[in-house]
């Protein structure tokens, strides 16, 4: 969209642009602490409710599959809501499904522990569905992919830290508790132990809860301004011209595939890199704060994105870049052991950094009227963030649902590296040519 159907859609008495991206960005920011709690979880709920890896992994299992069924009701949500009312109604879904673990953790029950995750992913499906093409549209298309990255900076400086916070609370001693549970001799001991674990989670979420809940009373009150995403320039309208279904657009179909492995890799890198590092032997302790490490890597790639695009690479040429550096990074850590092979992992967040920047605007790109469902479709694809750690835990474990996928079990190195090879080669694919297939 242009500078001046932007200009056109966004009254000049309403907020500017400055104060947008700034309500934007702390969007952004809630939306990555939250989800980024989740690689603490995974090993807090295999301690607490005495999973196996795969059952662990449903974490993220029901907290991305809520972008699958509900992105598409996000979008009419919006129709009727506007953006800013449904970011708003995001925020307090996701306050909604934190509360949750209040009851989850008195029970010790897994199953209303997903359920509260599944709301928060709900919820931030919404929110999602609001503000990617809101960052996206909002200012010069050239610019973007580095709008979206500035944007990153406050998601991921918001993952950085939510691990660090949530595992200093819930897992301090893990590795103790750890030895103590196994050890405790009688149920009555041992459910007590349990149970004390359990109750550590209730209070940062029932934070989480207020804090949204005031964010969304005053994201309602704000001086945000709506976008039209329906009233198209003249080269948007030409190439929309005949269209009657956002599956016409190929460059949006294959970029919802290329979200769904994004966001796949991005999520083993961030969230399993904790039970990789188990695997190889360390302790809870240890490992509690490797995700922290892996959102670390994508801020240096945020920063490198933001004093490097436009000036001197196109979105499209830093996606190509980043895809390389997945493979060559995932290679290396499967030739190595120990913390050599947890730091390429971590590396894999700065080759992840750009992707999303790149991969949201090169889909959307001249949708015209179809922004909003496409943009619907795209969050979608984050549901890669739930499969593909299962597809992964599957080659290995046998508990996994997709184990019978395999003849045989492998070992979790070549899982790894079988699941993420693929995924940043695809990435590859739609970075050279599959955004301009079926272009004119």
């Amino acid at each position: 969209m242009s500078n001046q159907t932007v200009t056109m859609n966004v009254p000049s008495k309403q907020a500017g642009y400055a104060q947008s991206m700034a309500i934007i960005g702390i969007l952004f920011f809630v939306f990555g602490f939250v989800t980024w709690l989740n690689g603490t979880l995974i090993q807090f709920f295999q301690i607490v409710c005495e999973l196996n890896v795969s059952q662990a992994l449903l974490v993220t299992m029901a907290f991305y599959m809520a972008y699958f069924f509900l992105s598409i009701p996000s979008s009419f949500i919006l129709n009727k809501t506007g953006f800013k009312n449904g970011m708003a109604l995001g925020l307090l879904i996701i306050a909604i499904g934190s509360l949750v673990f209040i009851p989850a953790a008195n029970a010790r029950s897994f199953g209303m522990f997903l359920t509260g995750l599944f709301i928060q992913g709900a919820g931030l499906s919404l929110l999602q569905t609001a503000s990617n093409p809101y960052a996206s549209i909002i200012g010069p298309k050239e610019s973007a992919a580095k709008r979206i990255s500035i944007l990153g900076i406050c998601n991921k400086s918001a993952g950085a830290l939510a691990p660090l916070i949530l595992s200093s609370i819930v897992l301090k001693g893990a590795d103790k508790l750890e030895k103590d549970i196994a050890a405790a001799v009688d149920a009555v001991q041992k459910n007590a132990l349990l149970d004390s674990l359990a109750s550590r989670v209730i209070g940062p979420y029932v934070a989480i809860a207020i804090i949204l809940t005031i964010l969304a009373f005053l994201l309602k009150r704000s001086s945000l301004p709506e976008i039209d995403t329906n009233t198209e320039d003249e080269a948007t309208a030409a190439a929309t011209t005949g269209k009657t279904s956002v599956f016409q657009f190929p460059q949006l179909v294959l970029g919802v595939l290329c979200i769904f492995v994004y966001v796949g890799v991005e999520v083993m890198a961030g969230d399993v890199i904790g039970q990789y590092g188990k695997a190889l032997g360390m302790s809870v302790d240890d490992t509690k704060y490797f995700t922290t490490f892996t959102l670390v890597a994508m801020l240096a790639g945020y920063v490198i994105g933001i004093a490097t695009i436009p000036k001197y690479l196109t979105g499209k040429k830093g996606l190509q870049i980043s895809a390389v550096l997945g493979v060559l990074f995932t290679v290396a850590a499967y030739f190595n052991t120990g913390f050599s092979a947890v730091t390429f992992i971590a590396l894999l967040g700065l080759a992840n950094a750009l992707m999303w920047p790149a991969i949201f605007p090169m889909a959307i790109d001249g949708l015209g009227r179809f922004t909003k469902i496409g943009s619907a479709l795209l969050v979608m694809g984050i549901a890669g963030g739930g499969v593909i750690p299962q597809i992964y835990s599957g080659m290995f474990d046998q508990h996994s649902m997709f184990s019978f996928l395999y003849s045989s079990s492998i070992d979790f190195r070549h899982a790894f590296l079988y699941c993420m090879v693929p995924c940043y080669l695809y990435i590859l694919f739609y970075a050279l040519a599959g955004d301009k297939i079926g272009r004119n």
